[in-house]
């Protein structure tokens, strides 16, 4: 009341009407200084809270991101009295402090990160594989492969590049010596030529190089893992060869084709880019020999062989099952040897065998796989020497037996590694025949007492290139036929079965 008595003895009416559209008008332009100055920060900003906050008498005003992307206290916009009121001018001064401190906010697009599976599997016994999706680009004269993305990952283990020897043997340090180092990479989209070669179509990668023209190790190392790798894709993929050797390309020929659709690309010449939208590179195998292990992969040896059937129009599935009084007589193919490891006595073993009433055909394996594979799979036994020829078990039918002759020396271990546990996946029987001493041809070059005999694993101790050099290289074999005579009724026993 008093307040208001003293405004009306001091103020008309109509003196204070104008008063009052002054302050109105006054209090309107401060407003609009404010918008002035913060106009630029209101866009952009996420919602904002004001807090007031006290500290020594005075009133700090302070900014929050309630998106929680950051959390600033800003400088006092002003300073207030508990009795007087900051002008205009001071505001405005104290709200472009805080803009200059104020760092300017932007809407860059933060790069995605993504977390992925490291590119390659170097921890496999048998082999290194690398499985690639995406835009896989290969340069072949640089031995590169590159899978390009303009995303940032983050691969398991902070590993974005793999050397890698496209073969399945790894441990071997003579037989990966001889195979392509390629490099594997993750990229960036800028640091890679464009394609040059567009393809529709996933590829392998694999080397032909290390012990490939060994019989043994064709099959092994690269045909086998070479159909484990690729079946599923029911011949839509392309071959890339590394290493590469026309004649076992020949030699396999009727294989590749029912492996791919596509020609063969010799990709160590290429000087264009080819670019695939995914990309294996390595074979992946079993550790075993001659061996898929189902409980691992959608195949097994049995669908392998049926495979190879199919390949070389084999007609055989399974051996003959004998009867008593049955006129058809067991097939026995012996494979020869003309240089190390061969039969002495070639002609006492096959008379034996057609006196035990068996069909005896004697030959040494070829090149030409389509005509020998139909000669194996004629037979109901196959016999030989241990050696790479061996391998053609991969074509008998079967319930089919396969008797393997182990020389002197301590062969064990590799009759068994290459041939006896394989042949439990195939659908074969396996029987052994360990020759004695006096049945090698080292007794002709040692003497009795010689450490050769005595002592066969100190030989082995020196190495592979000792070991090989007197047991495999030196030794010929004459068997016993009374001796042998044996196995061979076993043989004839087991079909009846």
């Amino acid at each position: 009341m008093m307040y208001d008595d003293l405004l009306a003895r001091s103020f008309s009416k109509h003196e204070k009407k104008k008063l009052g559209y002054g302050a109105f008008f006054g209090c309107l332009l401060i407003a609009l200084s404010i918008c002035t100055v913060f106009k630029p920060y209101l866009g952009p900003l996420p919602a904002l809270n004001l807090k007031q906050s006290m500290a020594a008498g005075f009133k700090m005003l302070m900014l929050r991101d309630t998106s929680g992307s950051y959390s600033t206290p800003l400088a006092p916009l002003t300073h207030l009295s508990e009795t007087n009121t900051s002008s205009s001018q001071e505001t405005v001064k104290a709200a472009k402090i805080v803009t200059d401190k104020m760092e300017p906010v932007t809407n860059k697009t933060e790069p995605v990160i993504k977390k992925m599976e490291p590119l390659c599997d170097v921890t496999e016994r048998r082999g290194d594989i690398c499985n690639i999706n995406g835009d896989v680009r290969i340069q072949g004269n640089s031995s590169s492969v590159f899978l390009v993305s303009s995303e940032m990952r983050i691969l398991a283990g902070n590993n974005n590049s793999w050397s890698i020897r496209p073969y399945a043997r790894k441990g071997d340090r003579a037989a990966m010596s001889q195979i392509k180092e390629w490099s594997v990479k993750l990229s960036g989209r800028n640091e890679i030529s464009p394609c040059n070669k567009n393809h529709s179509v996933p590829a392998i990668l694999f080397s032909q190089g290390g012990y490939t023209g060994n019989h043994f190790h064709d099959f092994s190392d690269v045909v086998i893992p070479l159909y484990l790798t690729s079946r599923q894709y029911n011949g839509e993929v392309q071959f890339l060869i590394t290493d590469k050797r026309p004649w076992w390309i020949e030699k396999f020929k009727a294989i590749l084709k029912n492996l791919s659709r596509y020609e063969l690309i010799d990709i160590d010449r290429e000087e264009e880019v080819h670019c695939f939208p995914s990309v294996v590179v390595g074979l992946k195998r079993d550790v075993k020999e001659l061996s898929i292990d189902p409980s691992k992969n959608s195949y097994s040896m049995s669908d392998f062989k049926e495979f190879l059937r199919s390949c070389y129009s084999l007609k055989n599935a399974n051996a003959i099952k004998l009867r008593d009084g049955q006129r058809k007589k067991p097939q026995l193919l012996i494979i020869s040897r003309k240089r190390t490891r061969s039969f002495t006595n070639i002609g006492e073993i096959t008379k034996m065998a057609i006196r035990l009433g068996y069909k005896v055909t004697v030959t040494e394996p070829t090149m030409n796989v389509q005509k020998f594979a139909e000669l194996v799979n004629s037979c109901d036994v196959l016999m030989g020497v241990h050696g790479a020829g061996l391998a053609n078990v991969v074509f008998l039918p079967k319930n089919a037996i396969l008797i393997q002759v182990v020389p002197f020396g301590g062969f064990e271990w590799l009759a068994r590694t290459y041939y006896g546990e394989p042949t439990k996946d195939m659908n074969v029987k396996y029987l052994e025949y360990k020759i004695s001493t006096k049945e090698s041809t080292l007794v002709q070059q040692y003497p009795p007492d010689h450490v050769v005999f005595k002592d066969p694993y100190s030989i082995q101790k020196q190495g592979w290139v000792a070991f090989k050099s007197v047991y495999l290289d030196k030794q010929n074999v004459k068997l016993d036929v009374n001796r042998f005579r044996t196995t061979l009724l076993k043989a004839i026993e087991l079909l009846h079965q």
